[in-house]
């Protein structure tokens, strides 16, 4: 008996590596982390405020093919190359998680393609 799905959403940015853009494990789905690639054009937008909103984006085309919603996130991981970009990050990502989910940030190393963020997130599939 298969316990999970595999969800994949072509609005999104096609997956860099071997996974998936999330799963969903009974009523909730575990995504992969977004960077902020225009799924359009394969283009990184330039500085944290375009890059934080594609990534948002991004995963919301996730959390809909998955019947799911940004309202339904429950916790999120934000993974900073900078966190001097912290308070731009913040006031991108608080226009869209309005119902607060629990967070956490990271400041990295490096991140995939030289991007400035990366967002992952668990949801309620209601």
């Amino acid at each position: 008996m298969k316990v999970h799905k595999q969800i994949n959403s072509d609005k999104a940015p096609k997956a860099l590596g071997p996974y998936s853009h999330a799963m969903v494990v009974g009523s909730f789905l575990f995504s992969s982390g977004q960077i902020g690639i225009d799924p359009k054009t394969g283009l990184i937008p330039e500085g944290i405020e375009a890059q934080t909103l594609q990534v948002i984006q991004n995963l919301s085309s996730v959390l809909e093919e998955a019947g799911s919603s940004l309202r339904n996130v429950v916790k999120t991981t934000v993974f900073l190359l900078n966190m001097d970009d912290f308070s731009a990050m913040n006031r991108i990502y608080a226009d869209f998680f309005t119902e607060k989910p629990a967070r956490s940030t990271v400041g990295v190393k490096s991140l995939p393609r030289n991007v400035l963020v990366e967002i992952e997130c668990i949801a309620l599939i209601p």
